[in-house]
């Protein structure tokens, strides 16, 4: 995400790092960087514009502080402007106490089957019952996708017959499911269609005025650029949005979207689909996006992200385990797939601050070599688990036969395995000795 532009900002840093203090001419050749990055992520050049002569006015300005290097100085500057162009405060997702409607409109392809099945997981966990209304009359299968997802995560689907055209009356029927199922949020599914479409265009209108959702919510795709604000544009002033979600954020690298449809259209940006999990979707913090955008980290998402992938109780019998020497390779497993659950490790990575700046250019952990780990743990016993130590030549042939590896595959994960024990050997001798050497307890 943002991988790019990240990169293009940590070079502008870098080449004011050892300066002393910040000079006109250095203020002016950073902001000709910034707004070069900018362009190049494919940012609308008149958001560029008033963005870059902001900085610089703020740069030459009373706002320089002497007691932050140059390096300091501009991050703050750039982070607090691209916070304000970003949306500047999260605007909250508010629904009634009673039944609500949320109206999922966007392009054809642009992701809104799948939005609408991550938003209804996301409002359960806020104790909702959402129903999903599937009112894609147009596409094939779009309706049986959307049941499909609906059943994966448990959510009841309306959705019409195989040759049915009248949205009206499917959005009737779905009323009547979400009072017979005592769902209190319908979801709606519209189809997709071109910004430049009259009549299809004037379908959602008539179906905004039977439905009146309390939200209409835009999916973009993320990826395209500043074509992004031209449909999120024609959209608003056909259906006047409340809000717009960035699909495949993870798989953009420039950001121009995320920097764009925010200032030019007016519209806040409300979530952010990060992958491809049902589960992908987080609301959209402007503070927390510039932070990830500068390198700077996201420690707010990571822990929420860690709250959510680990039960506390489990936590602290890890604790425990790992104090007493217990922790064997089941346990090893279990937090292995906690932290899958969590995302691509890579993004939790640069969630931590300065390890973007930390991580070599184009570092990425192969997702493979977890699996084949996973793989390898898998096809021991209970027993072999419980005791490594006991896995001789023969046992490590048919670990590797078992998990489509080779014996140094195996021999690697024991070898890393041991250190590991080892180190928190080590580290729980010193906590003992630390411990005797404190006068009060």
């Amino acid at each position: 995400m943002f991988t790019s532009l990240t990169e293009k900002f940590d070079r502008v840093f870098a080449s004011i790092r050892s300066r002393g203090k910040l000079s006109e001419n250095d203020v002016r050749e950073t902001v000709r960087e910034v707004r070069k990055a900018l362009l190049e992520a494919d940012v609308n050049f008149r958001v560029v514009k008033d963005f870059v002569a902001k900085i610089e006015a703020r740069l030459v300005g009373d706002e320089v502080h002497k007691s932050f290097t140059p390096e300091q100085q501009i991050i703050r500057v750039v982070n607090e402007e691209l916070t304000q162009l970003l949306g500047g405060t999260v605007v909250p997702f508010h629904l009634r106490q009673s039944t609500s409607v949320v109206m999922v409109v966007g392009l054809q392809g642009s992701g809104k089957t799948t939005f609408s099945a991550k938003l209804a997981a996301a409002l359960r966990k806020r104790g909702r019952k959402p129903l999903l209304v599937g009112l894609d009359v147009y596409r094939p299968a779009a309706m049986d996708q959307l049941e499909v997802l609906g059943k994966q995560i448990a959510i009841p689907v309306s959705r019409g017959k195989a040759g049915e055209t009248d949205v009206k009356a499917l959005w009737e029927r779905g009323q009547d499911a979400a009072r017979d199922k005592l769902c209190d949020t319908l979801i709606l599914d519209t189809a997709g269609r071109l910004h430049v479409d009259a009549e299809m265009m004037d379908e959602l209108v008539r179906l905004r005025d039977v439905a009146k959702p309390e939200e209409i919510l835009l999916v973009v795709d993320s990826m395209t650029g500043q074509e992004a604000v031209n449909v999120a544009t024609a959209f608003h002033d056909r259906l006047q949005l409340t809000g717009v979600v960035l699909s495949k954020l993870d798989g953009d690298a420039r950001g121009g979207a995320a920097l764009s449809v925010r200032s030019v259209v007016g519209v806040p940006i409300k979530f952010a689909s990060m992958g491809e999990k049902l589960s992908d979707l987080e609301p959209f913090y402007p503070e927390r996006m510039a932070g990830r955008i500068l390198g700077m980290g996201d420690v707010l998402s990571l822990i929420e992200k860690t709250q959510e992938a680990i039960d506390l109780d489990e936590a602290k019998d890890l604790e425990r385990k790992m104090r007493s020497q217990q922790f064997d390779l089941s346990d090893f497993l279990g937090e292995l797939r906690r932290v899958k659950k969590m995302g691509g490790i890579e993004d939790i990575l640069k969630m931590i601050p300065g390890m973007s700046r930390a991580l070599p250019a184009g570092a990425a952990v192969d997702p493979k070599q977890m699996t084949r780990v996973e793989a390898i743990i898998c096809s021991m016993t209970p027993e072999e688990r419980a005791k490594p130590q006991s896995i001789d030549g023969s046992r490590r042939k048919r670990i590797a036969r078992g998990s489509g590896t080779t014996v140094q595959d195996v021999n690697q994960l024991l070898k890393q395995f041991e250190q590991m024990k080892k180190m928190m050997k080590t580290m729980g001798r010193m906590q003992k000795m630390g411990r005797k050497r404190l006068p009060f307890r």
